[in-house]
């Protein structure tokens, strides 16, 4: 299912943002489902819950998800290190550092966007997972234009560029500042106004570095127009909004053939997969949660998500087969032809 982008496009071109609470494993292979060639990234796991919390579980995804990035959190260079060892030996194939989180919980911990005050230290932690992997495994940073007062082209340039000096080649530029108090995470992603025209400059300024544009990209003309600019897109909220879009993204960045999704084969596939981890004891609701608004704005897709909404217990194969029952039964009734 995985298809890897051709040679001549960057491996970048299109990217599924990390997302807390909602890139796990199981959002993830849906994402693969509906997108052969999408980079995927993790949730943001901290250095902290790796090295002493449940390690298999944090590191554990399906082969089907790769190409497959971890994105971690955390600012001790040998802390990091370790962590970027790790997730390369069970085989991810970016490790990618967070400088753009701006929660408090983030915060306290002293990593995230905070991180853009201290480029130096940045720096060592690029250099250290960079020692500590392969040399075909990136080390990649996803950051903001500035933070707080620090908000200007000139500091955001040196900050990409310091890091590259250090050995960072891809950059994931969420194209905002953060405010690191005062605002929420929900409106640091709305508020702020979006700058695409410095990331724009930056690459023209810094033309070997892979830069990857992120923030209000939502359809897939809005994404192939900023290609002409950059090297890449990453699609956040959007993909776990609306999923099924995935799959018009990766049509138009890769040049598929346009064709309507089949959306009950995705269904299927995931039914599969959800019968599976129900076995292990995955809980079902853990399941089902991310196909919500698979269905979004097509006719019955409210009794699709009020079904699984109030059947987050039992087998998650039955429940997912009773909501697609109760959807083809509204698609039905709204495409039937009124008698004459």
């Amino acid at each position: 299912m995985t298809t890897h982008p051709p040679a001549t496009l960057s491996p970048w071109r299109l990217c599924v943002a990390p997302m807390m609470q909602k890139t796990d494993r199981h959002f993830r292979y849906l994402a693969r489902l509906l997108s052969p060639h999408a980079r995927l990234y993790t949730e943001m796991v901290t250095t902290g819950a790796l090295l002493h919390g449940p390690r298999d579980r944090l590191l554990a995804f399906d082969a089907l998800e790769q190409p497959l990035a971890i994105q971690l959190g955390g600012s001790e260079p040998e802390a990091l290190a370790t962590c970027a060892r790790l997730a390369s030996e069970r085989g991810y194939v970016e490790v990618n550092l967070n400088c753009g989180c701006p929660s408090e919980r983030v915060q306290s911990g002293a990593f995230g966007a905070c991180l853009m005050r201290e480029p130096a230290l940045v720096g060592r932690c690029i250099e250290a997972m960079r020692d500590a992997v392969p040399a075909d495994v990136e080390v990649t940073v996803k950051h903001r234009l500035g933070v707080d007062d620090l908000y200007d082209y000139g500091y955001f340039r040196d900050f990409v560029a310091q890091l590259a000096e250090h050995g960072c080649r891809v950059f994931h530029v969420h194209a905002r500042k953060a405010w690191l108090q005062g605002l929420s995470p929900r409106e640091n992603r709305e508020i702020p106004p979006l700058e695409y025209a410095w990331v724009h400059r930056l690459k023209r300024e810094l033309p070997t570095l892979v830069i990857v544009i992120n923030g209000g990209i939502t359809t897939p003309r809005a994404a192939c127009a900023q290609l002409d600019a950059v090297d890449g897109v990453m699609i956040g909220r959007r993909a776990y909004e609306a999923p099924a879009s995935l799959a018009a993204f990766d049509a138009s960045l890769f040049g598929a053939p346009a064709r309507p999704l089949d959306e009950h084969s995705v269904v299927a596939q995931y039914m599969t997969h959800a019968a599976a981890e129900n076995a292990r004891g995955t809980p079902t609701r853990v399941l089902t949660r991310h196909l919500v608004n698979l269905f979004q704005g097509r006719p019955g897709a409210r009794r699709w998500r009020r079904h699984l909404s109030e059947h987050g217990s039992g087998d998650a194969a039955t429940v997912i087969a009773g909501a697609l029952e109760r959807m083809d039964t509204a698609l039905a009734a709204a495409t039937e032809t009124p008698a004459a």
